[in-house]
């Protein structure tokens, strides 16, 4: 089954049809077009009840989220794991980047194009080629959702909501228009009164965290091209990674930002970060209501959202 989003960002009709045309040559192929907010994840549960070998997504990171998360919480509901690879048990994913960042399949190492890309999959379709992929894991007050790249509470989740804004007044999500959010929303958020602590199994606690970045690969986004890397050892073969910011004065920020737009496997160094690598779980427990976001997806303020790795989640042909 391939799910299409017809507003995503960088595709048209033409090129919709074109991809379309190149996957049904190879495959025995169903399309479905998402039409509202949740649509692909019923979309990807039904492929998965219905016994598809694999579910196929052009798309942005949202509509790979929510095609994921159906996917995964049939079986994790009703199935339960299979052996000691869950994935097993669940339909293989492709990816054909359709988004204004496709952070997910450019850290899966697809072309950015989506008919590039497009090509990629069809030769690990021929070759049978997969890869099988670790995910994250959110949980607040009785919810639970699963994301592909990353995640974030305080002020990366303030920038993805005020982003989400101007697109709900028809302006696209272009990275111009991130990094001027950003920068005009930083002088607006709080940088005197940090309201998170950090808990976990064997971690020490961390108090007065303004701002929590979780990555489940790297680089964690795109500006561009270029990529943004705050955690560079986090990976889908491993835990979630997080970076954490105790201090959000302008020189900490800057000195921050040069650090991450560097292409380096070194963790940023600072006595105003914290840092985690490779961790089955951790909490975040706000002393009032912060931003949350997940893939890029804002979803409300959260006072409290556990993060847990989710090991040999899918297999994704690539």
């Amino acid at each position: 089954m391939l799910l299409v989003n017809p507003k995503a960002t960088t595709t048209n009709a033409r090129t919709r049809d074109v991809l379309i045309r190149a996957l049904g040559a190879a495959v025995e192929l169903s399309v479905e077009e998402t039409g509202y907010r949740g649509h692909a994840a019923a979309l990807a549960a039904t492929a998965h009840a219905k016994g598809f070998d694999v579910v196929a997504v052009l798309g942005g990171d949202g509509t790979i989220n929510e095609t994921v998360n159906g996917l995964l919480n049939p079986v994790d509901s009703h199935d339960g794991p299979v052996g000691d690879d869950p994935s097993a048990g669940r339909p293989g994913l492709i990816v054909i980047p359709g988004g204004s960042a496709n952070v997910f399949a450019r850290g899966l190492g697809l072309p950015n194009d989506p008919v590039e890309a497009t090509g990629a999959v069809l030769e690990a379709l021929r070759e049978g080629r997969r890869r099988t992929v670790g995910l994250g894991q959110a949980l607040w007050e009785g919810h639970s959702r699963y994301f592909t790249f990353c995640a974030g509470m305080g002020y990366d989740a303030e920038v993805v909501r005020a982003v989400e804004g101007l697109r709900g007044t028809g302006r696209k999500a272009t990275p111009t228009r991130y990094v001027n959010t950003a920068l005009r929303h930083y002088l607006a958020t709080d940088k005197r009164h940090p309201a998170m602590t950090l808990t976990g199994p064997g971690i020490p606690a961390v108090e007065g965290v303004f701002m929590a970045i979780i990555s489940n690969t790297s680089p964690w986004t795109y500006v561009g091209v270029k990529p943004v890397t705050p955690t560079p050892w986090a990976s889908f073969e491993t835990g979630l990674d997080l970076l954490g910011l105790k201090r959000m004065g302008p020189l900490p920020i800057a000195a921050l930002i040069r650090r991450i737009l560097t292409e380096s496997d070194a963790l940023p160094s600072g006595k105003h970060l914290v840092q985690l690598h490779d961790e089955a779980e951790f909490t975040l427990t706000a002393d009032r209501p912060v931003a949350f976001q997940l893939d890029g997806d804002y979803l409300g303020e959260r006072e409290t959202v556990t993060f847990r790795s989710t090991p040999n989640a899918l297999q994704v042909l690539v």
